[in-house]
């Protein structure tokens, strides 16, 4: 028999050994009085939910619209090039205007990945392919922020489409040598670190970054598709090209590149689930057969029968499972039944106390991943959740877990509570978002936030000079309003620490997806919940 699940925050599942085992130990000791029993049984659960308790902060729709325009205006801080005059965050100026001129190549534009002053490509195409996604499934859910949106997204595009068109079968994928720009603490618009030009090549190929870099381009076409109709071909003709490109060079860019990319963002998940991800983003773009026998051909060879369990700009085999699903609930297509089922058992391993669990939460619900920008995580399933959720609802699809069975409101349940821990509704009463609430990280690993604006101070900032500014205990003096960092422990502590970069430091691709879940719950009464 199936029963339909209950997401409680923890789950009621989670509690049934502790309560078993005090019904067990009743019966051992005889005791008779029901009464008696009864009230050990009361006494228990309020311990217990004592134990588990939560603050419980209901969010209007005006608060989640009001996280909704940071998050997108978090972008702005990441710039780097020349910047508009309708930008809004004025502590930033212009930055890396000469890059790529040294190797005869425009390469200005674009975004500084976190805290530091490096344009890496692969955490970039990813943060834009999941940007494009936030639009694609609940850009009309943004109301007054989708053209705040879309200019996030071209920001990247415009020089993803550099990176990607100026040379033949040449992709430029970081600008930035890491090594020396982290022995700086410089302002970026006072860099004067090496801004040495890498690239992958038919030589030195970069499957990963390659197809992350189509999928982008790809997804942002859909984005723009109606509101710059020759803008959103050019990006999906550059996608082809990549695609094609990184299909034929077969090969991990990590191998290629080296220690610049690695441990920083070091491909540990090879490059087949990137393949068969930007391919199923051209495909979903263009509707061209060639791409949907592709995926046939090479799905298995691709992952397609692999689970996965953490989305990231490493790993998207959940996300391309999660995508491809919708030819399935849609068309009902019997090929794609696979992808349906491997979302499912995505979807089984969140859920507490259930065939297929094996998610990790903190006292205070948190989805918790690992000790190092935990937060990435918690947003990128949050949108999976709510996008896996709306293909369910609008094909009266379920997800079976053993004989339980969740709904898309019980994913949207979980995608709230992921959501508001981030905004405040925790253990701490912090929100993890800058210049949302009251209580917010005042100390961000951040290089351009925690020196003094150039607007401030005009003169130069040297390297070893701006340490002095990583190490004071001053709040920053540019909020960089809207950005996650990378959030609390296991156990629901948080350090306010500028030094502590595994917790005190954003990034773009914490923010992307985050985008997304903010414009659905934005949306909403409070009553649907």
């Amino acid at each position: 028999m199936s029963h339909v699940i209950n997401i409680n925050k923890p789950s009621l599942n989670s509690l049934k050994p502790l309560i078993l085992s005090v019904s067990q130990v009743h019966m051992r000791k005889g005791m008779a009085s029901a009464t008696t029993f009864s009230l050990m049984l009361h006494f228990l659960l309020l311990i217990l939910c004592f134990s588990f308790h939560q603050p419980s902060l209901a969010f209007t729709s005006q608060e989640y619209q009001e996280a909704l325009e940071k998050s997108i205006l978090f972008f702005e801080g990441q710039r780097s090039g020349k910047l508009p005059s309708n930008q809004r965050l004025t502590w930033r100026g212009d930055s890396g205007l000469s890059d790529g001129s040294s190797y005869h190549v425009n390469l200005v534009g674009g975004y500084y990945d976190a805290g530091d002053n490096v344009k890496f490509g692969l955490p970039m195409a990813f943060t834009t392919t999941l940007l494009a996604w936030s639009v694609i499934e609940f850009g009309s859910s943004m109301m007054d922020q989708i053209e705040n949106a879309r200019a996030a997204i071209r920001w990247s595009t415009d020089y993803l489409l550099k990176a990607a068109t100026t040379t033949p079968d040449t992709l430029y994928v970081q600008v930035g040598d890491p090594n020396m720009d982290h022995k700086c603490w410089e302002r970026p618009e006072d860099m004067d670190t090496p801004r040495n030009v890498y690239k992958v090549s038919a030589q030195n190929p970069g499957s990963d970054v390659a197809a992350e870099t189509a999928a982008a381009l790809a997804a942002s076409s859909i984005v723009f598709g109606d509101s710059d109709p020759a803008y959103s071909s050019k990006l999906l003709q550059a996608a082809i090209k990549v695609f094609n490109f990184a299909d034929r060079y077969r090969g991990s860019y990590s191998d290629s590149l080296g220690s610049v990319v690695c441990p920083f963002y070091c491909s540990y998940s090879g490059y087949h689930d990137e393949l068969l991800w930007g391919a199923s983003w051209i495909y979903k773009a263009s509707g061209t057969s060639s791409y949907m026998q592709y995926i046939r051909s090479n799905g298995h060879i691709l992952g397609a029968d692999d689970d996965g369990f953490s989305f990231s700009w490493d790993d998207k085999r959940p996300g391309t499972k999660i995508l491809l699903s919708k030819e399935f609930l849609e068309k009902n297509s019997e090929e794609f039944q696979l992808y349906k089922a491997h979302s499912d058992n995505y979807i089984c391993s969140l859920m507490s106390g259930i065939p297929g669990s094996q998610a990790q939460y903190t006292r205070g619900g948190l989805l918790y991943k690992g000790s190092e920008s935990n937060l990435q995580y918690v947003t990128s399933t949050s949108l999976l959740l709510l996008t896996y959720a709306k293909y369910l609802s609008a094909n009266g699809g379920v997800v079976r877990c053993g004989t339980s069975t969740v709904t898309g409101e019980n994913l949207v349940t979980l995608a709230k509570t992921q959501v508001d821990y981030i905004l405040g509704d925790n253990p701490r009463k912090m929100s993890y978002m800058v210049g949302f609430g009251e209580n917010y990280p005042k100390h961000v690993h951040h290089r351009g936030s925690s020196l003094p604006s150039v607007r401030s101070r005009t003169q130069h900032i040297s390297c070893n000079e701006g340490f002095q500014y990583l190490y004071a205990g001053s709040p920053n003096p540019n909020e960089l309003v809207g950005a996650i960092v990378g959030g609390p422990d296991s156990n629901d502590n948080f350090s306010d620490d500028r030094n502590n970069y595994q917790q005190s430091e954003p990034a773009t691709y914490i923010n992307a997806p985050f985008v997304g879940a903010l414009a659905y719950f934005s949306a909403k009464p409070p009553t649907y919940y």
